[in-house]
C-alpha cells in the first residue's frame, strides 16, 4: 500500500512528459511540408485579387500572398509553394483528403463548415458581404425591386441560402440557376440569362471588371449576409493550425506596429518589446510553433504587413480600387484586429 504514492507519482511525471511530447510536436502536417519541401496551397481557380496567374505565369492576390506568407514562417522562402486551383464545389474535398495543406481561397466562415466538415477556420483575413449586380439598363437602385428576378450564382457555396433567406424575408420572388465555375456565371450573366448576378462583394467587383461594357453594370447598395473569409486547415493538427493562425496574426500585428517590407531590418534596432518580439529578438517565441524565431520576419520581409497585401492585391494599388472599410485596423476605424504575440 505504500507504494502506491510513488506510481501515482511516476504516472504524473509521465502522463507530464506525454503532455509536453505532444505540445512540443511539430505536428504531422508541418512535418510533412517539410519533407516535401514546399507547402501545397488551394486557391480560386481565378479572382482577381485574390488569386490569378499574371502574363507571365506567376500566381499573385491576398489568398497567394497569404500562401506565401506562410511558406516564408517555414522555410525562409517565399516560393516554396505549389498552388492548386479549386473550384467552390471541390475546395473542401481536396482538403479533407490530403491534396491540399492549406485551402487559402476566399471562403466564408459559417457554423455548418466549422462543425461538420472536419475542418477549422483559423481566422478572418477578409471581411466580405454578399452583394447583386444587376444591368443599368433595368433601371432597378434597390434590391427590394428584384421581385421575379432570375439569379446567377455559384454551387457549392453559402450564396444560395443566402438568397432564399433574403428574398423570403422581404417577401420577393425568385428563380436561381447556378454554375460550377465563376466563369460561367459571369458569361450567362452577361448574356442575359438571368437578370441578376450574386456572389460576394468583392468577386462581383473582381468579376464586374471582366465584363464587355462593365460601365453598364451596377452593384446593388444592399449587403445580403455577413462573409467572413478565412483560411482553412483539416481538423487534428493543432499544431499546424497554430502556425497558420499566427502568420495571419503577425501580418495583421506589424501593420499595427508600422513595420513594412521597406522598415523591417531597420525595425531589428528598435526598442519596442512588441517588435522585439514580433521579429524574434526576443522571447524564442517561433519555437513554440515549431518554427524558426524570424519566422514573421520572413513573412513581413517578404510578403509584407497585412495593409500592404491588401493594397497591392484589393486597394488603391490594385485595378479593383476597394476602400479597407470593415478591413481597416480597429485603431483606424475597422474591425481589423490581432491578439498580441507574448
Amino acid at each position: 500500500m505504500r507504494s502506491l504514492p510513488l506510481i501515482a507519482l511516476l504516472l504524473t511525471l509521465f502522463s507530464s512528459s506525454l503532455l509536453a511530447a505532444i505540445k512540443n510536436s511539430p505536428g504531422e502536417t508541418l512535418s510533412t511540408v517539410r519533407h516535401r519541401g514546399y507547402l501545397i496551397c488551394g486557391v480560386s481557380q481565378g479572382l482577381t485579387g485574390f488569386s490569378t496567374v499574371d502574363d507571365k505565369g506567376q500566381w499573385q492576390g491576398l489568398d497567394v500572398d497569404f500562401c506565401k506568407a506562410v511558406a516564408s514562417a517555414i522555410f525562409g522562402d517565399a516560393n516554396k509553394v505549389s498552388y492548386v486551383p479549386l473550384s467552390a464545389k471541390d475546395r473542401f474535398t481536396a482538403l479533407q483528403s490530403g491534396d491540399i495543406d492549406l485551402l487559402s481561397r476566399n471562403t466564408s466562415w459559417t457554423l455548418l463548415r466549422d462543425t461538420t466538415l472536419g475542418l477549422n477556420f483559423i481566422g478572418t483575413i477578409y471581411y466580405d458581404a454578399q452583394g447583386l449586380m444587376i444591368h443599368k439598363s433595368a433601371g432597378i437602385k434597390s434590391a427590394n425591386e428584384l421581385n421575379g428576378a432570375i439569379i446567377c450564382t455559384n454551387t457549392g457555396t453559402t450564396t444560395e441560402l443566402n438568397i432564399a433567406d433574403f428574398f423570403k424575408a422581404h417577401q420577393l420572388k425568385y428563380q436561381i440557376i447556378t454554375f460550377e465555375k465563376s466563369d460561367e456565371t459571369l458569361s450567362a450573366y452577361e448574356a442575359g440569362r438571368c437578370d441578376v448576378y450574386s456572389t460576394d462583394m468583392s468577386a462581383l467587383a473582381a468579376q464586374k471588371l471582366k465584363l464587355k461594357n462593365p460601365h453598364d453594370h451596377f452593384i446593388l447598395p444592399e449587403r445580403i449576409s455577413k462573409e467572413p473569409l478565412s483560411p482553412v486547415v483539416r481538423q487534428g493538427d493543432e499544431p499546424w493550425a497554430n502556425i497558420i493562425r499566427w502568420v495571419l496574426f503577425a501580418l495583421v500585428n506589424a501593420e499595427e506596429l508600422g513595420i513594412t517590407q521597406n522598415n523591417i531590418k531597420l525595425s531589428l534596432n528598435a526598442s519596442d518589446s512588441n517588435i522585439q518580439r514580433l521579429l524574434g529578438k526576443k522571447d524564442n517565441l517561433g519555437e513554440k510553433l515549431n518554427l524558426p524565431n524570424d519566422w514573421a520576419y520572413q513573412a513581413i520581409l517578404q510578403v509584407g504587413n497585412y495593409g500592404e497585401i491588401f493594397e497591392r492585391n484589393l486597394g488603391q494599388k490594385s485595378p479593383l480600387k476597394i476602400e479597407r472599410g470593415l478591413n481597416a485596423l480597429w485603431s483606424q476605424g475597422g474591425i481589423l484586429y490581432a491578439p498580441p504575440l507574448r
